[in-house]
C-alpha cells in the first residue's frame, strides 16, 4: 500500500512538467519585455536608456494589472488601431447563404 510519502516523492518526480509551459522571467519581469536592453547594449545613449526605462516601468504596470507581454502588446494595438480589424478585404468576405 502506498503512503503519503510515497505519493509526495512520486509528485516532486513530476515537478519539472508543471514548469514548462511558464514565461521565461529575467529580473521578476518577462523576458521578453528586456528586449530594450539589448538595444541599449547595442545603442547606449541617455534617451535610449530613459526610454529603456520607461518601458520597463510600462511593463512592470502592465503586469501588475493582470496583463502578460503579449496581451499587454495586443492591449497596446487595440489601443492604437481601435476595436474593428476586419482580416478579409469588403470584397472577399463571406456572406451568409440560405440554402432552404
Amino acid at each position: 500500500m502506498a503512503t503519503a510519502e510515497d505519493d509526495t516523492l512520486i509528485e516532486k518526480q513530476n515537478w519539472h512538467w508543471r514548469n514548462t509551459m511558464r514565461p521565461v522571467r529575467f529580473f521578476n519581469l518577462d523576458a521578453r519585455a528586456g528586449i530594450p536592453y539589448f538595444v541599449l547594449l547595442v545603442y547606449a545613449r541617455p534617451i535610449t536608456l530613459v526610454m529603456v526605462i520607461i518601458s520597463t516601468f510600462t511593463f512592470k504596470i502592465m503586469e501588475k494589472r493582470g496583463l502578460t507581454f503579449p496581451s499587454a502588446l495586443r492591449a497596446f494595438r487595440l489601443w492604437i488601431f481601435g476595436d474593428e480589424r476586419p482580416g478579409w478585404l469588403t470584397m472577399r468576405r463571406r456572406t451568409m447563404k440560405d440554402f432552404g
